[in-house]
């Protein structure tokens, strides 16, 4: 089950996320800033790209990382809540207000692919944003598999922002 995690091993999380790049294709992380995406072979240079960005995130953005592991991380998700001196390149300013909240990092090991580890990470992540009193949002892009899967349990575009496309679940029209 998820465990709310206060220290992380920066490494295992790169080694994570390197494991969903090399099993989209590259598809995602998007690595939007990057003129050149690394080869999906080629651990290194994505290590040099994305361990940065990482590490900045969970110090600087993430107020809450939940972790499953089994031995081995089997999905993760972050909440951001709390954007008083926050950037956050990926979203509109005028969205940001003190009932929204965004699901981030909301990421499955291959291996647990098409296991329902995915959708019990998004319920965990609702359940905990509902006790908080606050809005649900995603920042995705249209041409990865996350979009449709955040649009079959309830999410509704409400912008795009750059290469993103921002969403907020609807909490009347999901069986979530």
């Amino acid at each position: 089950m998820f465990q709310k995690e206060e220290k992380y091993n920066i490494e295992e999380m790169v080694k994570f996320v390197y494991s969903i790049y090399k099993a989209t294709g590259g598809e995602y992380p998007l690595l939007e800033w990057v003129d050149e995406k690394p080869s999906i072979n080629d651990f290194q240079k994505f290590k040099e790209i994305y361990e940065p960005f990482l590490e900045k995130r969970m110090r600087e953005e993430f107020d809450e990382l939940y972790i499953w592991r089994d031995k081995k991380i089997i999905a993760t998700f972050a909440l951001v809540y709390n954007f008083e001196n926050k950037k956050i390149e990926w979203i509109p300013p005028s969205l940001i207000n003190n009932k929204m909240a965004l699901i981030e990092f909301l990421m499955v090991s291959p291996e647990h692919w098409g296991k329902g580890y995915g959708k019990e990470a998004l319920q965990f992540a609702l359940n905990r944003l509902r006790e908080m009193g606050r809005e649900a949002y995603v920042a995705t892009s249209r041409n990865i598999k996350a979009y449709s899967f955040y649009k079959k349990f309830g999410f509704k575009d409400v912008c795009s922002f750059g290469q993103f496309t921002i969403m907020k679940y609807d909490w009347g029209t999901s069986d979530l």
